[in-house]
């Protein structure tokens, strides 16, 4: 498994959420008909930065070894991460009608719960100790 893929595919989508919900938090409140309240914008935006900067820190540990005990705390932060998110969301899908978009967004993060799941428990290969 590659994991230089992994780490660049979950900084991409990271930094791409962050970037929307940073951006445009005014239309997201209005896509989810949430209102217009100004902490609820604020908090969007907070999340954002969170997302950003958890993808600055994927794409920069990209090239290490990262299975088994290197990257430890790494591999847990994100698969901390994405399996709560991915049970929240999909909670939040069989509970109420949500837009179709929010199921591609809990598979894409239930994909790399597992994914992390298999850093977690698994020892880099040959070629990446070298």
């Amino acid at each position: 498994m590659n994991t230089k893929i992994i780490m660049a595919a979950s900084a991409l989508f990271l930094a791409l959420t962050g970037m929307v919900l940073t951006f445009f938090p005014q239309e997201i409140l209005t896509y989810l008909d949430a209102g217009t309240n100004v902490y609820f914008k604020l908090s969007i935006q907070l999340i954002g930065a969170l997302y950003f900067a958890f993808a600055i820190v994927n794409w920069m540990a990209k090239g290490n070894i990262i299975g088994g005990i290197y990257n430890r705390p790494m591999v847990m932060g994100n698969l901390a991460h994405f399996f709560i998110g991915g049970m929240a969301v999909t909670k939040a899908l069989l509970a109420s009608a949500l837009p179709g978009l929010f199921w591609i967004f809990a598979g894409l993060y239930l994909r790399f719960a597992i994914l992390f799941a298999i850093l977690f428990n698994r020892h880099p290969t040959e070629n990446q100790l070298n």
